[in-house]
């Protein structure tokens, strides 16, 4: 019979899942449990490889590790589980961070700066600011007026003749300065009439799908 462990390294790493080999630096684990906690919660599997192979965790030092990202260096605190699984005589440690309702979370850096980060794929993304506003505005239970002008109207054709648009192009087509163009893209996402893709190269603004997402 296959182990549950065994069953989610089979997975490999994803949006909801990733795999540490051992934590050094809690800052840098912090990044990993804001990017969970901001999109749709998530498992750190850590004493196991990136290829997938079980090395083993130092599960007090390790979990002492996690303890300090989830509160020392990330704002608001992030609640997470711990479970401690033994497969061939090695400690795996699980631990499962649930999606947030106190979006946005940030984590710090090594320079003592505060960043929040989403999951997209198996990669923790910075946030940025039109997101994080997004995030911000979803948490406060107010309604988000929106005034359709010429301004939104160029948006919405452009979009209606191509997939997608970023920031500058908007900025560009509307003749608006990028301050403006980021309130309309927030406005916008917040009533569920476009919303943001993230590729490795920025992020682009497209008509939004059926599918309700919490980014």
């Amino acid at each position: 019979m296959v182990h549950y462990i065994e069953e989610l390294i089979r997975e490999g790493e994803h949006q909801q899942q990733d795999f540490k080999f051992c934590i050094t630096d809690s800052r840098k684990i912090a990044r990993s449990l804001s990017a969970f906690a901001n999109t749709d919660g998530g498992k750190l599997l850590i004493g196991v490889k990136d290829n997938g192979k079980i090395a083993g965790a130092k599960v007090e030092e390790e979990f002492h590790m996690i303890k300090a990202a989830a509160d020392m260096y990330s704002r608001p605190k992030i609640a997470f589980e711990s479970k401690v699984w033994q497969i061939s005589g090695k400690n795996v440690l699980e631990i499962t961070v649930p999606p947030s309702k106190k979006m946005p979370h940030y984590a710090e850096n090594e320079k003592g700066k505060w960043l929040a980060y989403l999951r997209k794929d198996d990669e923790n993304i910075l946030a940025n600011k039109v997101l994080l506003e997004v995030w911000k505005r979803k948490s406060k239970p107010i309604g988000t007026y929106l005034k359709y002008t010429e301004t939104e109207a160029v948006l919405m054709e452009y979009l209606n003749r191509n997939q997608e648009i970023s920031l500058n192009q908007y900025c560009r087509i509307a003749k608006i300065s990028r301050y403006k163009a980021e309130r309309i893209l927030v406005k916008l996402i917040c009533w569920n009439v476009i919303e943001l893709n993230f590729y490795a190269g920025g992020t682009k603004y497209l008509i939004k799908r059926e599918k309700i997402s919490r980014i």
